[in-house]
């Protein structure tokens, strides 16, 4: 299904959107990737989903990306006698192990790993930031803590520790059974919560053993500090602006937005920049004027895709939220000064073959009339680097495997065509101008950008590049091999 726009949108599925009548109209809609949250629902409910989404995607032959969004370690207090307690600024409350129920002076914090990485001086945020603990002094097993700001504290609510890198494995026992359940679904991208350290992702890599692509979420402050070193073990990257505004100040999130924006598009690597986008669609089917420039900026700083989370899911307007979504990207896309932020943000360090092949096509595509570049690829590499030059004509990506297709779904630009094997470059130049002319980007009259690898089904093997006319007659006449 042809986007008339590059970025891509993430739509979560949840009670407002899990029939197949509204999952294919989200996708009719503009939603390319549909996004399951593991913190949520059973996995025979995460299994009907994807049934769904898969049928869809067949009945509609449109290519279309699923993420499963693993839980991450859950940090939370313990109970209290009362369900809930006032908290007053100056006061002292303790935090311990201790399960019995909490009272205005002490709560239970289930959480040994905590203490063991506090010390004396360090905030402790509860309820999305609500109520700020400053740490008084500490031990294996208490924390004793003053009330910087208050309010109310109920049952089991969430706990961010900001200022320490914990000892904290990334998969929870929960998220290695998530895992192995949606890797042998079949599910395109996995992504990774509360992602502290490289070697989370190396951890997550040895288990899925290639059966999906590996997507690091930015919501700690210790991981926008290792952020390349992140990068370099991920395949995707989401800025999770929830979390992360939370342990930071909100004021330091959209430059921090924006440069990893930046450094994953130099890595050739998709980002989705997500959380209350559109949040008050959520009960509203016009969203506010503050959400449309707050998308549009993600837009303008050259994210690979948008999500919608709660909008989607659990809202009242699903489809109005993503065809918002659809409406503001066409809107920015053809603002001109989009065209000059992008084209402004272009690196130039080309280090590969690959590198100078798309950049080439880049070049050549937008100095003469040709309208698309179509370029073979096994891994999906050689797509994502074309991707990365943000070309102005379409991207084609043409694949014999459908995995590879699903995967592109989150790549801006990509529009995904599965074909049958190709073993010598005319064949592969014949497909190409097929493709184009069947998905409505070229006619007989035009040419296309063809890029490839010989030999063929060699990852990574980038290296040839044509010029070639649309009209068949003219490519079976010339001496192509």
């Amino acid at each position: 299904m042809r986007r008339l726009r590059n970025v891509k949108i993430v739509a979560t599925l949840g009670p407002a959107s899990d029939s197949y009548e509204m999952i294919e109209a989200l996708h009719k809609a503009g939603a390319d990737v549909f996004r399951l949250n593991m913190s949520h629902g059973s996995h025979e409910e995460i299994r009907e989903k994807h049934r769904i989404i898969r049928e869809v995607e067949t009945n509609l032959n449109s290519t279309i990306g699923i993420l499963a969004d693993l839980q991450g370690p859950k940090l939370r207090v313990g109970v209290f006698s009362g369900d809930s307690e006032q908290l007053v600024v100056g006061a002292h409350f303790r935090l311990d192990l201790d399960p019995s129920e909490g009272d205005a002076s002490r709560v239970c914090l289930p959480h040994p790993e905590i203490f063991a990485a506090l010390k004396p001086g360090a905030s402790l945020l509860v309820n999305d930031g609500k109520i700020r603990l400053k740490v008084l002094e500490c031990g294996d097993d208490f924390a004793n803590c003053e009330v910087v700001i208050g309010g109310v504290i109920s049952n089991r609510k969430g706990v961010n520790v900001p200022d320490v890198v914990l000892p904290l494995a990334a998969l929870s026992d929960k998220d290695r059974a998530d895992l192995e359940f949606v890797c042998e679904l079949g599910v395109d991208w996995l992504a990774l919560s509360f992602v502290q350290r490289p070697e989370d992702v190396t951890e997550a890599r040895e288990l899925a053993k290639g059966r999906a692509a590996l997507l690091s979420k930015i919501e700690k402050p210790s991981a926008v500090e290792r952020f390349d070193d992140i990068l370099e073990v991920s395949d995707g990257i989401m800025v999770a602006r929830g979390d992360l505004g939370v342990e930071l100040p909100v004021q330091n999130v959209p430059p921090i937005q924006k440069r990893l924006v930046r450094k994953c598009r130099t890595a050739a690597k998709p980002v989705i920049v997500a959380t209350q986008m559109l949040e008050s669609m959520i009960e509203s089917p016009m969203p506010t004027r503050a959400e449309v420039s707050d998308v549009a900026t993600a837009i303008y700083e050259g994210a690979d895709a948008v999500m919608l989370s709660a909008e989607s899911a659990a809202g009242d307007f699903p489809i109005e939220a993503v065809t918002t979504m659809d409406n503001v990207a066409q809107e920015v896309e053809v603002d001109p000064t989009y065209t000059e932020i992008i084209e402004s943000s272009r690196k130039a360090d080309r280090m590969t073959v690959a590198d100078g092949i798309v950049a080439a096509a880049r070049e050549i595509a937008e100095t003469t009339d040709i309208k698309a570049i179509c370029c073979f690829t096994q891994s999906g590499t050689t797509a994502l680097l074309t991707a990365r030059e943000r070309p102005r004509v379409p991207v084609i990506a043409l694949t014999p495997l459908v995995n590879t297709a699903r995967r592109l779904a989150l790549s801006w630009g990509t529009n995904c065509v599965i074909t049958g094997d190709v073993d010598r470059f005319k064949k592969a130049v014949v497909s190409a101008v097929r493709a184009a002319r069947e998905e409505g980007f070229a006619v007989e009259e035009d040419h296309v950008v063809v890029t490839a690898g010989v030999p063929f089904n060699v990852p990574g093997s980038t290296n040839i590049l044509r010029v070639a006319p649309c009209d068949e007659r003219l490519l079976f006449a010339a001496d192509l091999d």
